[in-house]
């Protein structure tokens, strides 16, 4: 295995009383963006963008009220990342077939072009990850996503919820 492939222990030494489930999501949030964005660089994705794109790229379009639902965002943020897709000619506007009042954001010829080049930087990490990972990553994942909807449920998106 080359010196870059193997995994090395650096573990982060969190401060006694820092401990918990939110900081250590909060904590691998971070390691994960900045992993990504590193590999991803190459193809002109970061690692959120790429998010975005899978999302669009595993269906036939999504309205960006569902997009900012889905990623946890308000609309500001959505509306951002569309207008920068949009002036690259990733991202397309469609008619919403039930909703003429709507639209649906769709990848481009070129959006899907680019999101299969930064996939193919992704999946090599992915399998890495895995494996480093030590565990049933079935498991590990499931109980991530079970954390993400204990965690997106607590509320209405205000932070006054989760002090109710």
């Amino acid at each position: 295995m080359p010196d870059s492939e193997k995994p090395t222990d650096q573990r982060v030494e969190v401060p006694e009383g820092l401990t918990n489930v939110l900081f250590d999501v909060w904590l691998l949030s971070r390691a994960t963006t900045a992993l990504l964005d590193e590999a991803l660089r190459p193809s002109g994705l970061d690692a959120d963008e790429f998010a975005v794109y899978s999302v669009l790229a595993s269906g036939d379009g999504m309205t960006p009220s569902d997009l900012a639902q889905w990623m946890s965002a308000p609309a500001t943020t959505v509306s951002s990342y569309v207008k920068r897709f949009e002036a690259r000619g990733h991202v397309q506007r469609a008619p919403h077939p039930d909703d003429g009042r709507s639209y649906l954001l769709q990848l481009t010829a070129a959006g899907r072009r680019v999101h299969r080049e930064a996939g193919a930087r992704f999946s090599p990490l992915l399998e890495r990850v895995n494996r480093a990972g030590g565990t049933d990553v079935t498991e590990t994942s499931r109980r991530l996503r079970d954390l993400h909807h204990a965690i997106t449920s607590l509320g209405n998106g205000s932070t006054d919820a989760a002090f109710d």
